[in-house]
């Protein structure tokens, strides 16, 4: 289960800021941030067994984070990669376009997810659950994203570990601080099918990486933070960006 953290419109001169934990078995190949595609151009990881991604970022400054969706029914092998269903939405020019297209889509083509799409005016969670596509747009706060329902404190990691992001006071551009509270392991424990904790080590499974992203009102002071690696491990490093719009983000 991968964990995203959404300050959204919270910080003044970061509309956009994500923190979030990428939770996969170890054998399905993946790369680190990079350009996906020229027109419009967008940046993000590359899964490689599906050539999807989970979480990109295009010229337009629109973020997508897709995270699987918890369902009572074992994931089908048939249906399309979820993650090429993220690239698609990045292909949108805002978060609003992007979330009409998804809700058009078959929900018979997909297993269950969770897809953000948010950009410094908007931002919207769309959902695939009992065979179904919805939509919620998002307010103007702080928000986290599992694999329930957004802010859905029936998780254990959201009911434990909203505060402490909630409790952040600012953004200057530095991954340190929620570098910290993504690494966080308190409440792991391997015998437990769902732990609190957002940074996972099991045998097979685990956190593979974390990505920091934030967008400010003007496009061109966004930054983009990537380990390579579990938090607690992997130092977050400078990341591609896509090459913005010569434009200065709408009054918000």
């Amino acid at each position: 289960m991968c964990t995203l953290a959404l300050y959204f419109q919270v910080f003044d001169d970061w509309p956009v800021v994500i923190a979030a934990n990428r939770d996969e078995f170890f054998d399905r190949p993946a790369l680190a941030p990079r350009k996906l595609a020229e027109q419009p151009e967008i940046v993000g990881g590359l899964d490689l067994k599906a050539g999807g991604t989970w979480l990109g970022i295009n010229q337009y400054g629109m973020v997508a984070g897709l995270l699987n969706r918890r369902s009572v029914q074992a994931p089908n092998p048939k249906p399309r990669s979820r993650g090429l269903l993220c690239l698609d939405a990045l292909k949108e020019t805002t978060p609003s376009k992007a979330a009409w297209m998804v809700s058009r889509q078959r929900p018979q083509l997909y297993n269950p997810f969770n897809l953000l799409l948010v950009s410094p005016q908007e931002a919207f969670v769309c959902f695939l659950s009992k065979g179904r596509i919805e939509t919620v747009r998002l307010e103007p706060g702080f928000h986290m994203l599992t694999n329930l329902d957004v802010d859905d404190f029936e998780c254990p990691r959201i009911s434990r570990a909203y505060r402490r992001f909630a409790a952040l006071e600012c953004f200057c551009g530095d991954p340190t601080k929620l570098g910290e509270l993504l690494a966080d392991h308190e409440g792991f424990d391997p015998a437990l099918p769902r732990s609190s904790a957002l940074c996972v080590h099991l045998e097979t499974y685990g956190t593979r990486s974390s990505s920091i992203i934030a967008i400010g009102r003007e496009l061109a002071n966004a930054c983009h933070y990537f380990a390579d690696g579990p938090p607690c491990r992997a130092p977050f490093e400078p990341a591609p960006l896509p090459r913005f719009e010569a434009r200065v983000s709408k009054e918000i």
